[in-house]
């Protein structure tokens, strides 16, 4: 029986035209989904869905489609835009600030923020939301991993974070997973772009703990805030609200553990894991 490609729906959105174009220029360097699949050492049926637009692509795969094609950042260009697509459209706006901030500042309550998520943390946090399929976390997933593309950059951008010490505490996934995702945290500390604080239990109430904040500094010195709670987040432009936001986020990081108090917190924390690890040694 003679295989018969896909239709394909190219102008229906980013993602199905990064697929498109992929089949495309395949076709036109008459090549199969298994040979592009041996020359970007991925998986046949990834290059499939892909073209589908029914799997986002891998960060790490329009990179991999420029250079087999001599597309120079065509492919790029349009992973760009199809991740943002992953996203509700009020969580766009943020999304854009966000890869512009030189400066990006956050607290996070019962769950550690997104940049500082390992794969595997990400993937557990997201299966907590029921109203999303399998396809869908994946797709988020990939679009959370590769909105942390740009601290592994040249010029990332500095980030301090106040981490909440319910979100070390609240296991996520298996031990295993707690444990990676801890040794990351802890990593992320004291470098020359990152600073984390743990806001202890002992610190009392305080009026973040209901839900998350990120402050984003831009390059022209533009200041934004996002909020976000349980079923959606907001975005703050006005330089007086800012203002509000950052006061007590300010507040926050005055009362939480020093640098080196805090890396010792987590490392407790996760070495708490260490013992329940199963894997072969």
């Amino acid at each position: 029986m003679t295989f018969k490609p896909q239709p394909l729906t190219p102008y229906l959105s980013a993602r199905h035209y990064f697929g498109s174009e992929q089949r495309r220029h395949r076709e036109r360097a008459d090549l199969s989904l298994v040979q592009l699949a041996d020359i970007l050492n991925s998986s046949k049926s990834t290059l499939a869905r892909i073209e589908t637009a029914e799997l986002m692509p891998p960060p790490d795969i329009p990179g991999r489609l420029d250079a087999a094609f001599g597309t120079d950042k065509h492919f790029h260009g349009l992973y760009e835009l199809a991740k943002r697509e992953i996203h509700p459209d009020q969580y766009r706006r943020y999304m854009d600030f966000e890869s512009k901030a030189e400066v990006i500042e956050q607290y996070g309550a019962q769950a550690l923020p997104g940049l500082l998520q390992t794969e595997e943390y990400a993937r557990e946090f997201l299966r907590c939301q029921r109203d999303l399929s399998q396809e869908q976390v994946e797709q988020r997933v990939t679009a959370r991993m590769s909105r942390q593309e740009r601290q592994r950059s040249d010029a990332p951008p500095f980030r301090w974070a106040i981490i909440d010490e319910a979100a070390l505490r609240r296991q996520m996934g298996s031990p295993v997973v707690m444990h990676e995702q801890l040794a990351s945290l802890l990593a992320q500390v004291d470098t020359p772009d990152s600073n984390i604080q743990v806001m202890p239990f002992s610190a009392g109430l305080h009026s973040l703990m209901g839900g998350a904040l990120t402050l984003l500094t831009l390059t022209d010195g533009t200041r934004v805030a996002y909020e976000e709670g349980i079923q959606a987040g907001h975005l703050y432009e006005d330089p007086d609200v800012v203002k509000k936001w950052r006061r007590q986020y300010e507040v926050l990081r005055a009362n939480a553990l020093s640098l080196p108090e805090s890396a010792l917190m987590i490392r407790t924390v996760m070495e708490g894991y260490t013992s329940c690890d199963t894997s072969p040694s």
